[in-house]
């Protein structure tokens, strides 16, 4: 991709998803994602009423009067994006490809997030950690993580989802609000899941295409894994082989619905050649009543 294309695709995401941050998601966002911890911010005289666990008995002893320290509520927040770069994001068969919806949601969050004054970061993975973007805040930053992940060429086409949550979790000390965008064509991550929704805000966006889970009666059909470039022929006139497809995606589709809930972790189901708008509203709609 040349530069000039590449800037008129980053303009043109920009565009799209900066105003769906400011007219529909920031609020959204900001109401789902409240600062949960408490920071320091003063020390003031005892008034009738206060908690008295809030006594600072330092500063009592000092001034021999009762003094109490006084907390806000810790409204900046950190938000880091892991975004699957393996292979199988090279597909769709409804407008764009899974990469592509990747990028746009990437940047809706992304944008939403400064909105808030909050730092954002990114880990692009495939089955090794191709890049950490550490975060920070600022409009150019988020350019920089969409031109990022709209050129990224990644070294290696095969997904390990695990592995990249073990290192988010030995980077990010601090809590923090964590988005995982990826297909989850992967396994055995639930172990590392857990240990990261104890400690951080973890949602997971699960972005597929509608051929994943059906496929057409086309005739005998060659079908290659974009991840481990195995070809094999399908006949797909037959009713079995078609069923059959269809019953083992369900199963995933299953599985994978009753895993997050397990771990303490929202998803959000995306599709290619759907809006993305809805979903993310009705997330943020039901994950507020639930506070």
């Amino acid at each position: 991709m040349s530069t000039s294309s590449l800037l008129k695709k980053v303009r043109k995401i920009e565009i799209k998803t900066r105003g769906l941050s400011n007219h529909i998601f920031a609020g959204e966002y900001n109401t789902a994602f409240k600062g949960k911890g408490m920071a320091f911010s003063e020390v003031r005289e005892y008034q009738s009423g206060d908690d008295v666990r809030s006594i600072d008995w330092n500063v009592t002893a000092r001034y021999n009067s009762p003094y109490i320290k006084v907390f806000e509520e810790e409204r900046e927040m950190t938000v880091m994006l892991l975004v699957d770069v393996s292979g199988s994001g090279n597909f769709g068969t409804k407008q764009q490809f899974k990469r592509e919806i990747a990028t746009e949601l990437s940047a809706v969050l992304a944008f939403s997030a400064i909105k808030n004054n909050d730092k954002v970061g990114v880990i692009f993975f495939s089955d090794i950690i191709e890049e950490f973007i550490p975060p920070k805040k600022g409009k150019s930053h988020i350019l920089r993580i969409i031109r990022q992940i709209l050129s990224f060429k990644p070294q290696n086409k095969k997904t390990n989802i695990s592995q990249a949550i073990e290192y988010f979790n030995n980077v990010m000390k601090k809590r923090c609000i964590c988005f995982i965008l990826s297909d989850y064509i992967s396994s055995s991550f639930e172990k590392p899941l857990r240990v990261a929704s104890k400690k951080h805000d973890v949602v997971a966006l699960k972005v597929s295409d509608k051929r994943e889970k059906t496929i057409p009666n086309i005739g005998i059909v060659p079908f290659k894994d974009s991840e481990t470039e195995k070809v094999i022929l399908l006949d797909t006139s037959s009713k079995l082989v078609r069923e059959t497809f269809q019953k083992k995606q369900k199963e995933k589709q299953s599985e994978i619905e009753k895993l997050f809930p397990r771990c303490g972790v929202d998803l959000i189901n995306i599709n290619t050649g759907e809006d993305y708008v809805k979903p993310l509203i009705n997330f943020f709609k039901n994950r507020d009543r639930r506070r």
